[in-house]
């Protein structure tokens, strides 16, 4: 795609520097490494240095124009190169990459998901049920993402990519004939600090739960708990009148939440659509929900889940190959969004969902013909422990063995939160490397291990600091008998361990599975 920079430019005009407004743009790019002869160079602020900086790199790579925040001086060296200077850099991208890619969330029907935990799994449910019931669909998403072709990893660890690649991937989702999209909403990419999603046209909001989380990037759970409103705030910004397969219609748009959440009202009070709930236990509703879908009689063991789901005065029996009981908020969540926007019965959808494929590194058993089990997830914070620990442990018959860490240069609260519930429910509890980043592993494991000390654990007995992750696996392993769970969380599906000054290759299901074959 070619477009004119005065074609992307219709807010920023009044901050164009110098150069010719009208130089062809080839693409968008936010890293001068990856600059090509006419690309459009955002120069964005970071933690450690400024964009600007990079401004004479990515010219020499052949930038045809640059967009910067702050103070750059040097236009007169580069008279070939036009210059757009913008309050934000990081900001400035949203609506430029959407008039870049002419507006592709116009065309495509969209689901957002945010929340804590839930996002990915959420997401993929969403897109496996459109696909099997014969829409055309793409997603985005921390574990995989698909254009609208079979799902392909994720080789990233940012949740929400940044605005030029979420208009892109939406852009050639279009292109490859979906007409629905889905996509994981990070709280930072619905902050307004990065505006990655700021400039989707949302046609579902879907709130899973909201719990402390990144602190350390919106300062409060309040703000934390704001920002992930965006999404529901988008869907009052259009008037969702799209043009779906080349015809014009109206998307019925809607919000759904989890009701056991405390926060369930304030994202329903959010939007002025729709608002339907789900709950696995009783509750009290938001006054502003419509109707609520309540799942009962929950079974779950390794190889799937089943329940029974009650919405409109009806009943109907829901099973999947999908383990875990959480699952069933997910699949609930992904009926009611797909039935409503697509008007099929609950209970045809239902049946559908006896087809899903587990998401990689969600509660992924791995059988190896070891007498014990090996679970890998990605629970990290202490409300998904809190989620995933319990079942586990009511249908444990040996002793439970965990392996975690937690992320460095992040929130560091929730640290001791994790040691005292992994103690409280594992036998023996190992802490190992996650992505310590500019933190020294040892100390950052010491502040879980504060947690898991208060709970009675004792070093070297039954709490181990081991920060090489592949050697925590296999003590772990070491220690497992017949009829244990031993539970990886963390990395899940994520390719690698980032340390200080190098970032290491490590796929977990992998290592695992190498372990287990050393035994």
């Amino acid at each position: 795609m070619k477009k004119q920079l005065s074609q992307v430019l219709p807010f920023f005009e009044n901050q164009f520097i110098s150069g010719n407004k009208d130089v062809e743009i080839s693409s968008l790019v936010f890293d001068s490494r990856d600059v090509k002869p006419g690309s459009l160079f955002f120069a964005l602020p970071g933690t450690h240095t400024t964009g600007n900086k990079f401004i004479p790199q990515a010219v020499a790579n052949g930038a045809a124009a640059v967009v910067f925040e702050g103070q750059f001086e040097d236009f007169e060296k580069y008279p070939e190169v036009s210059f757009v200077k913008v309050p934000s850099a990081r900001f400035a991208m949203g609506p430029l990459s959407e008039h870049f890619y002419d507006n592709p969330s116009g065309k495509l029907v969209v689901i957002g998901v945010t929340g804590t935990e839930g996002k990915s799994s959420t997401v993929s449910f969403l897109w496996q049920l459109l696909k099997l019931s014969g829409i055309k669909a793409g997603f985005i998403s921390t574990v995989q993402y698909s254009l609208g072709d079979d799902a392909i990893d994720n080789p990233q660890h940012q949740t929400t990519p940044e605005a030029p690649i979420v208009q892109r991937q939406l852009y050639e989702m279009l292109q490859n004939g979906c007409t629905y999209a889905v996509v994981e909403s990070s709280s930072h990419g619905l902050s307004e600090k990065t505006n990655r999603l700021g400039n989707v046209l949302f046609d579902c909001g879907i709130f899973m739960n909201v719990t402390l989380e990144h602190l350390e990037f919106h300062g409060t759970y309040e703000q934390y708990k704001s920002d992930k409103a965006n999404l529901f705030r988008a869907l009052d910004k259009h008037d969702h009148k799209k043009i779906i397969g080349g015809k014009e219609i109206t998307v019925p748009s809607l919000g759904i939440v989890n009701a056991e959440d405390k926060a369930a009202e304030y994202f329903a009070e959010c939007t002025t659509h729709d608002v339907y709930a789900f709950a696995t236990k009783e509750c009290s509703v938001p006054a502003k929900v419509k109707s609520t879908y309540r799942c009962s009689s929950i079974v779950s063991d390794a190889k799937g889940i089943s329940f029974d789901l009650t919405f409109d005065s009806k009943t109907i029996s829901v099973k999947s190959p999908l383990p875990g009981a959480f699952n069933s908020y997910n699949l609930t969540a992904t009926l009611i969004a797909i039935s409503k926007l697509t008007g099929k019965p609950v209970e045809e959808l239902a049946k559908l969902l006896e087809a899903f494929t587990p998401v990689k590194g969600r509660m992924t058993v791995i059988d190896q013909g070891q007498p014990f089990e090996v679970i890998v997830d990605y629970a990290h914070t202490p409300s998904s422990f809190q989620t995933i620990f319990p079942p586990i442990r009511n249908r444990c018959k040996g002793k439970m063995i965990c392996v975690f860490g937690s992320g460095g240069e992040r929130d560091t609260k929730k640290r001791p939160l994790q040691g005292a519930l992994a103690a409280e429910y594992c036998d023996i509890v190992i802490l190992a490397d996650e992505d310590p980043r500019g933190e020294e592993p040892m100390a950052l494991l010491e502040d879980i291990a504060k947690g898991a000390r208060e709970k009675g654990k004792v070093d070297g007995k039954d709490l181990l600091l081991i920060p090489p992750r592949p050697e925590a696996i296999r003590k772990a392993f070491s220690l497992a008998a017949k009829d244990d769970i031993v539970l990886l969380l963390g990395k899940s599906h994520e390719n690698s361990i980032i340390y200080k000054d190098y970032v290491m290759k490590y796929d977990e299901i992998e290592e695992a599975k190498k372990a287990l074959g050393e035994l």
